[in-house]
Order: structure tokens, then C-alpha cells, then sequence
């Protein structure tokens, strides 16, 4: 058949001896709110609680006999690594998935109960799959890959396949996650044969956007670093073919950020009362991203739940950011005088709103800086809000798409550096960096190996939120002078960072 016709490959995949066609289920209140008819295509349904099962299955199933007998191999931190392992076992051949070590032992463990063995290897996907190739080679197994194969992208096609069938009445877009590029690849090569008239719209984070800017650079980008918030979409470069078919058959591309992606997954609980991971609530936070952005009206659009791989400790991070990601609470940074009956008359000024949150320790004669939560309904009335507080002479500044106030400082308002003999702060010199250090034994220690050790800690908190990385806040010590070399320690560790040393909430409250 022709390279680029994959609507025969798609007819012909076979998935339902593992899959099951999920339902197209109506998400009624978020229909209501956003005054559009919501459909979500519920793949959280599937055995292995995500699609992945369908392209492993496709993909192991056409191989040849000969070669299924010799095993396969996989590298994944995941639901593909489950999807290979529920397909082996269905198969009745040995499979061999390449796991990074920070991969959570839930993860680990489900994969091994369905008869696969795990070989925990590197801190990274990246580090797994060279590990997977060399096994690969000496072995003589055949590799499944997660994304950017014909009979992988076929197999995830059958979801569109199934969509055009349980919808055949109007219909305006499909919103899918985007990692690799596989699943968009295979259901929009479908949808476009058939309905053409179908917009295909790919939902990214906006920090693991490869596709996106690979398709707006008309060439694949690798990525230096990627956020692992939603790791079922955690990926540095997406798929050669992938990205050709992309290029042809998707028309647009929303990126979300980890507030969104939170507020979808509540928006879904609401509906279904089931809990998506965060790449699973993708196409949902993108879907309503989309509706916000072309101030869509009365259309029908289904959005592609592509898994509920959550860990439970995952919760009460997705519970606080959810109400930033709707707008109902607003993060604030307001100075009022230092004297008694400041907060009250702060509070007056607020006219009612609810205060979620409040945070100060004395730190000034003269002015207090206050780290402050209130209950929204938007981002209209949070812009109202600070408008009253200005008028009313109190400088006030929006940290409510802070990413380093709302993971960091909240937990650590009033911790100043304190000021030695003759004013000079015992933090001279320092930056301040977020970082995102691996989940496992060692990774602090590489960072203290790495930095030089006349470079002193002057501010350290860390935070993990049940992902496969822990969050942490740096003040280092380093003399305008050694730059280069700090600059090369970065470099050398390895791990993603961002710069915060110029972040105003850093300057208001712990400088």
C-alpha cells in the first residue's frame, strides 16, 4: 500500500482482542460552562487504564512469527510500557521493558504483574531507550517503539476510526494530546480521509512543545529540556513520521499550562467522577483553551482522554492548582504600612472577597509585604481587584501565573536573609534558582558534587508532588566574578533550571 494511505493500515489493525471500543461520553457540565457540546472519547477505560495497548498490540501482532518467538523490547516510563506487556502476555511471547530508575515503583510493578521483565536503567526516557537499542542488537529482540511507527500509529488511528462511528452527526473538532505525535498521527490520519472537514487540533504542554514548534519551524526540534508534570507527553523530539504526518493532516496547536491541565482534570472528575493523569486531561484543558481563544459558540468538539495513570500523591498538588487554573483564586503580593490595623483596613478594601490564604512576618518598620490568596471568578475580577487595591495607594502585584511564588514561596514566606553589621545581607551575591532535580537516591548529592564548593547555600526548599522529579528551590552564593564557571556548572549537572534571581515575588519577600 502506498507510504503516506494509512486508511487501509487502520482497517485492518488489530486492537480488539486487548482493546475495547471506549465510550464517547457527554460532558454535560462542562458543556454548560463553556456553552459548547463537549464529548469525551474515555480511552482512561481501556485495561491498562490508557490507549497505549492499541498500537503495541498492532504493531506485535504483525510481526512475524519467527520473530515475535525471539521477544520484544521496549523502553518507556509508562502506560506504553503496560500496553507491551498486557500485548506480550495476550501474545504469548517475552518482553523486555527498559524503565528509567525514577520511574514510581506503582509504575514498575504493574508492568512486572503482567509477566514482563523490567530493567531499570538511567535517570531519563532518553537514557532507557540507548539502553533499550543495545539490548536490542545483542539480543536479537524486536523493538517496539511508543510513537513513530506505521503499525504503532495505525493501531491508535482506530480511536478516530471509532469516533467518526459513535458521532455521525456534526461535528467541529477533536482535541488530542501530543507527545510523540503518534496518537494525533493515526486518528487524524483517519478523520481526514473520511471528514475532511473535521479541524484536528493538537493540546501540548507549554513546556514539552516539540511539535509545536517543530511544525511552526518546518523541521523536527529536539528540545533541551522538557517539564515532566504531564510525563505521558514528556518528550525532547517527536517522531519522523509523526511529524510528516502532522504537518499534512493536523490544522492547529494549543499549548496548556500545568494550572489548566489541573482545572481539566476537575472539570472531568466533575463529569465522570473518574481522576485522568495530567497528559490524559490534555486534550480537555486545550479544548478549553480553544474555546477562550476563538470565542467559539454552539460548536460540537470531542476531546480524547488518553489515560487515568495517576498517583495518588499527586492529588493534593492537582487539588490546590486546579483553582488557579480556573481562575477562582488569585495569588497576590501587596505591601500595606507596618502598624496596627493595616490588615484590617486591607481587608475592608477587599470588599467581601474570600481570603484563601495569607502570609507575613514582620520584616520592616516602615511596610509590610503580605503574601495573599483570594477567591475569584475570573481572571476579570482579579484585574478588579487589583485595580481597587492600587487605587487605594497599595502597591499590589499578580503572582497568579508565578510559577516560583505559587510552588515555592507560599511555603516560605518571611524567610529573609538576615543583615549583618553595617546592613550588608549575609546572602551577598546570591542567585536564585529553580531546579528539577530526578526522584531518586543520589541526585543531591550529584548537585552538591558538581558545584564548587566555596559556592555557599544560602536558601534551599524542595517539594514533590508524586512525580517522577522533585521541585526545588536554590539560593547559591556566587561572585559576579565566577559566572562563567557557574554557568558551566549548570551545564555539566544536567538537570532542567530556571533562573529566578530577577523574579519581583523574590525580591518582595526573601531578599
Amino acid at each position: 500500500m502506498p507510504r503516506h494511505d494509512y486508511l487501509e493500515r487502520i482497517l485492518k489493525a488489530r486492537v480488539y482482542d486487548v482493546a475495547t471500543e471506549s465510550p464517547l461520553e457527554p460532558a454535560r457540565a462542562l458543556s454548560a460552562r463553556l456553552k459548547n457540546r463537549v464529548l469525551i472519547k474515555r480511552e482512561d477505560l481501556q485495561r491498562v487504564f490508557s490507549f497505549k495497548l492499541r498500537g503495541a498490540y498492532n504493531k506485535m501482532a504483525a510481526l512475524p512469527h519467527s520473530r515475535l518467538q525471539r521477544g520484544v523490547i521496549a523502553a518507556s516510563a509508562g502506560n506504553h510500557a503496560q500496553g507491551v506487556a498486557l500485548a506480550a502476555q495476550r501474545l504469548g511471547c517475552r518482553a523486555v521493558i527498559v524503565m528509567p530508575v525514577t520511574t514510581p515503583r506503582i509504575k514498575v510493578e504493574a508492568v512486572r504483574s503482567r509477566g514482563a521483565q523490567v530493567r531499570l536503567y538511567g535517570d531519563s526516557y532518553a537514557e532507557a531507550y540507548e539502553e533499550a537499542m543495545r539490548m536490542k542488537r545483542s539480543r536479537g529482540l524486536a523493538f517496539v517503539h511508543p510513537y513513530d511507527d506505521p503499525e504503532v500509529i495505525a493501531g491508535q488511528g482506530t480511536i478516530g476510526m471509532e469516533i467518526l462511528r459513535q458521532h455521525p452527526g456534526a461535528l467541529d473538532a477533536i482535541f488530542v494530546p501530543v507527545g510523540g505525535g503518534g496518537l494525533i498521527s493515526g486518528i487524524a490520519a483517519y478523520v481526514k480521509r473520511v471528514r475532511p472537514s473535521v479541524r484536528m487540533v493538537g493540546v501540548e504542554p507549554v513546556d514539552a512543545d516539540a511539535m509545536t514548534r517543530s511544525l511552526k519551524a518546518g523541521r523536527r526540534v529536539k528540545l533541551d529540556h522538557v517539564g515532566l508534570f504531564a510525563d505521558g507527553v514528556a518528550v525532547k523530539e517527536v517522531g519522523r513520521e509523526t511529524f510528516r504526518l502532522c504537518r499534512a493532516l493536523v490544522d492547529e496547536m494549543v499549548r496548556v499550562d500545568t494550572d489548566e491541565m489541573c482545572a481539566a482534570i476537575k472539570d472531568v472528575f466533575e463529569d465522570t467522577r473518574v481522576v485522568l493523569e495530567p497528559a490524559g486531561a490534555l486534550a480537555v484543558a486545550g479544548a478549553k483553551a480553544w474555546v477562550e481563544r476563538h470565542g467559539a459558540r454552539r460548536k460540537t468538539l470531542v476531546a480524547v482522554a488518553s489515560g487515568a495513570n495517576t498517583n495518588f500523591d499527586r492529588l493534593r498538588f492537582i487539588a490546590e492548582e486546579a483553582e488557579l487554573g480556573e481562575h477562582r483564586e488569585a495569588v497576590l503580593a501587596v505591601t500595606i504600612p507596618e502598624r496596627p490595623g493595616s490588615f484590617k483596613r486591607f481587608c475592608a478594601t477587599l470588599g467581601g472577597s474570600n481570603i484563601t490564604e495569607f502570609n507575613y512576618r514582620i520584616a520592616d518598620a516602615r511596610e509590610a509585604h503580605i503574601f495573599v490568596g483570594v477567591e475569584v471568578n475570573g481572571r476579570a475580577q482579579t484585574a478588579r481587584i487589583v485595580r481597587n487595591l492600587r487605587r487605594h495607594g497599595l502597591t499590589t502585584l499578580d503572582l497568579s501565573d508565578n510559577e516560583m511564588a505559587k510552588l515555592h514561596l507560599r511555603h516560605m514566606v518571611g524567610g529573609r536573609a538576615p543583615r549583618a553589621a553595617g546592613e550588608t545581607s549575609l546572602a551577598k551575591d546570591e542567585l536564585l534558582y529553580r531546579f528539577e532535580f530526578p526522584e531518586r537516591p543520589g541526585a543531591l548529592m550529584k548537585f552538591l558534587e558538581n558545584m564548587r564548593s566555596d559556592w555557599n547555600i544560602s536558601l534551599f526548599h524542595y517539594r514533590n508532588h508524586g512525580a517522577d522529579y522533585g521541585r526545588v528551590l536554590v539560593g547559591i552564593q556566587v561572585p559576579r566574578g565566577e559566572m562563567r564557571e557557574f554557568r558551566a556548572f549548570l551545564r555539566k549537572l544536567g538537570y532542567p533550571y530556571a533562573d529566578e534571581t530577577r523574579n519581583p515575588a523574590y525580591r518582595l519577600f526573601l531578599v
